[in-house]
């Protein structure tokens, strides 16, 4: 009779059963949390962890001891996403701020130096349609990165982008860590991002944050305009309507998990300065 225990891959196994613990009743561990729970040593699950931080799988919390589920689960299949209730959440607050603008909305996570689409609801213009849930985009040259790296120090660019200079796509993309943090720091400051042309040409792009309850950006709301450049008068009223959206779905998913709590900063939209229209897409 064979054993089939014998096909079993003992790493794997361990590793699996270590990312198993993190859950909604336990979002967050420490190493010597999870050493105990799996009776496994200390050095093995610092390994463990030390892998699946660098893949991207877990990641470490503002205290540099907790570790939490990390974004690239996503990578397993975006099939799965839509069962996920933050995308579930997220949905319908999409689809209303595509209605109400008439432009493609959408809801939008960082992973590493990528921004990836979780969400997206076509506006009436055929030409975003190719836009897929799952696209990826990079951080730092888009607003929706930037926006997304709001809670981010210096130290914390450094390690994601560790060599300089960073990519360039065009001549408002920032090619310096000093250059990427000035840029965060107007959106932070604003309450939102802008882009005019500054990725793509022909498109502009506005951007609200989510937040949890650390005041971190888990997330952020974007509208995608057909244009190069957004009228002076529209756009007070498209900004608003952004971070509107922002704001409900900070609220909207405080329920999901206790560490998310509503911390809406929706702002008076201000009108747009030329500093705001240099922001890169």
């Amino acid at each position: 009779m064979s054993d089939p225990d014998r096909y079993l891959v003992p790493a794997l196994q361990r590793g699996l059963q270590l990312m198993q613990q993190f859950n909604r009743d336990e979002p967050a561990h420490t190493s010597a949390a999870l050493a105990r729970k799996l009776q496994m040593p200390r050095a093995s699950v610092f390994r463990m962890l030390y892998t699946l931080e660098q893949m991207g799988f877990v990641e470490r919390g503002a205290d540099g001891v907790t570790y939490r589920l990390g974004l690239a689960v996503l990578r397993l299949g975006f099939e799965t996403i839509a069962s996920m209730e933050l995308a579930e959440q997220a949905r319908p607050v999409i689809a209303a701020l595509c209605e109400r603008t008439g432009y493609s909305s959408h809801l939008v996570l960082r992973e590493g130096q990528e921004v990836v689409f979780v969400v997206k609801s076509p506006g009436r213009n055929a030409l975003f349609h190719s836009i897929q849930v799952g696209a990826r985009l990079p951080a730092h040259a888009t607003v929706l990165g930037r926006v997304l790296m709001a809670h981010l120090s210096l130290a914390d660019l450094v390690n994601i982008y560790p060599q300089e200079p960073l990519p360039q796509f065009t001549a408002q993309t920032p090619t310096t860590r000093a250059q990427l943090l000035q840029m965060i720091e107007q959106d932070r400051a604003r309450g939102y991002g802008t882009s005019q042309g500054g990725f793509e040409s022909g498109i502009s792009t506005v951007v609200a944050p989510v937040f949890n309850d650390a005041q971190q950006v888990v997330a952020a709301v974007s509208v995608t305009i057909p244009s190069q450049r957004i009228e002076p008068r529209d756009l007070p009223h498209v900004v608003q309507e952004v971070q509107s959206a922002a704001a409900q779905l900070t609220q909207r998913i405080s329920h999901i998990d206790p560490t998310f709590q509503a911390h809406a900063r929706a702002r008076p939209a201000a009108r747009p300065t030329r500093s705001a229209n240099r922001i890169a897409a």
